[in-house]
């Protein structure tokens, strides 16, 4: 029987097309053409390698006929030489502007090579996961066969559709955050629940007698969850209000009684916008709660009988618990506006991007990304240029050279 197909090997490394620990050390590892091999072997090992990643989704024969021979390049004019002649010295015979002593800049090597596949960067497949609409090329496949993608106002259920310089396609932005997002991890409770389900199927196959074992709901109100309720946060802080109060109360001086009253008047704002609190902002509350009475037992212990008291805070400490509280704050206040926690979400909320993203967080010059609304516009063909190939790849030269050679049928 024939092995199943892995898509990530250690043993034999290929990039793909996807944000992944295994794409990023295939990358880390990636090696240069070996010069030892015959031609043949040469050309067949880039061929393999630069087509795990461009277009791995392809069949063979149908990336065969997108091939094309010519590359699209542009050559940059001079426009400062174009401003001071008119063309008439190159026709002037030879020798003529042999006396300039012009800085001629040697032009850099236009990579034509690299442009191997650019006939693949034009499928809606490839363009909405250079977009970073899509954590790979396959998961842009499942949105367009889902009907999640529109291109020109219209589904277009094909990822093969070849996109011509204008066209505007648009991906849903729930799936796109489920895409771009971290995963959502299940808690405790639910892995419980579902090692029991799975032993109860267990048990009904086998019909063997077992011990009875806590339902369900005894083994969710034995677990405890991993974070507090917003209703729970809300009673904490009640209760810290409650103790301030207590503080304030006893006899103070003066500036004591103002630092717990600012103290207070930050638990009354947070207690406002408890929909929107964390277990960090308890935290700290707590925190400025414990070092305002550890200052005060400190203070009234050692206090002079006469002469004036010493501030409760040094500026230092001041200047510290003020920056903490204004980042928890505006934080709270960020994520009060969209980036609230919700359960019923398939992605982790509050939203944060996915693991390993940055590596692969690019545009290509040839689309225009709007990410407020999920949607791109293709702009144009890719081309080369000196010195840059507008094809995202990260392949050698000498690589997409030999790939290119393969295609040629010149063997």
């Amino acid at each position: 029987m024939r092995k199943p197909h892995r898509y990530h090997s250690l043993k034999k490394l290929k990039i793909r097309q996807d944000w992944s620990r295994w794409s990023l050390y295939s990358i880390a590892k990636l090696q240069r053409p070996n010069l030892g091999r015959t031609y043949f072997q040469q050309k067949w090992d880039a061929k393999a390698a630069s087509r795990a990643y461009h277009g791995e989704v392809i069949r063979e024969k149908k990336w065969k006929r997108l091939f094309k021979r010519s590359i699209p390049a542009v050559v940059p004019m001079d426009h400062k030489y174009l401003a001071r002649h008119d063309g008439s010295e190159q026709a002037a015979g030879r020798g003529a502007g042999a006396d300039r002593n012009e800085e001629q800049k040697d032009p850099q090597m236009t990579p034509y090579m690299q442009m191997t596949y650019w006939p693949i960067e034009r499928r809606l497949d490839t363009a909405i996961f250079r977009s970073l609409f899509a954590s790979s090329v396959r998961q842009a496949r499942q949105f367009v066969v889902h009907g999640m993608v529109k291109v020109n106002g219209k589904k277009v259920p094909y990822p093969g559709y070849l996109l011509n310089p204008g066209d505007m396609f648009q991906v849903e932005p729930e799936a796109v955050m489920f895409a771009t997002g971290a995963p959502k991890t299940r808690s405790a409770v639910a892995r419980r629940i579902s090692a029991e389900k799975k032993a109860a199927r267990g048990e009904t196959r086998t019909n063997e007698p077992k011990d009875q074992e806590p339902s369900i709901a005894e083994l969710a109100a034995k677990e405890k969850r991993a974070e507090p309720t917003h209703t729970e946060l809300k009673t904490s802080m009640q209760e810290i209000m409650t103790n301030v109060d207590e503080v304030l109360t006893t006899e103070l001086k003066a500036k004591d009684k103002q630092k717990f009253r600012e103290f207070r008047l930050s638990v009354k704002k947070a207690i406002a916008k408890w929909k929107a609190a964390s277990p960090e902002t308890l935290s700290t509350l707590d925190a400025q709660f414990s070092f305002l009475k550890e200052q005060l037992a400190a203070k009234t212990g050692t206090a002079a009988p006469s002469g004036d008291a010493e501030p409760l805070f040094s500026e230092e400490d001041q200047a510290k618990l003020k920056k903490a509280f204004d980042k928890l704050k505006e934080k709270a206040e960020y994520d009060a506006q969209w980036n609230k926690r919700d359960a019923n979400k398939p992605y982790l909320t509050p939203w944060r991007p996915r693991d390993y993203m940055s590596a692969f967080a690019f545009i290509p010059r040839y689309l225009e990304v709007n990410q407020n609304i999920c949607a791109a516009v293709y702009l144009r063909h890719p081309v080369a240029r000196p010195g840059l190939a507008e094809v995202p790849t990260p392949f050698s030269y000498e690589t997409g050279q030999l790939a290119f050679n393969w295609y040629l049928r010149r063997r």
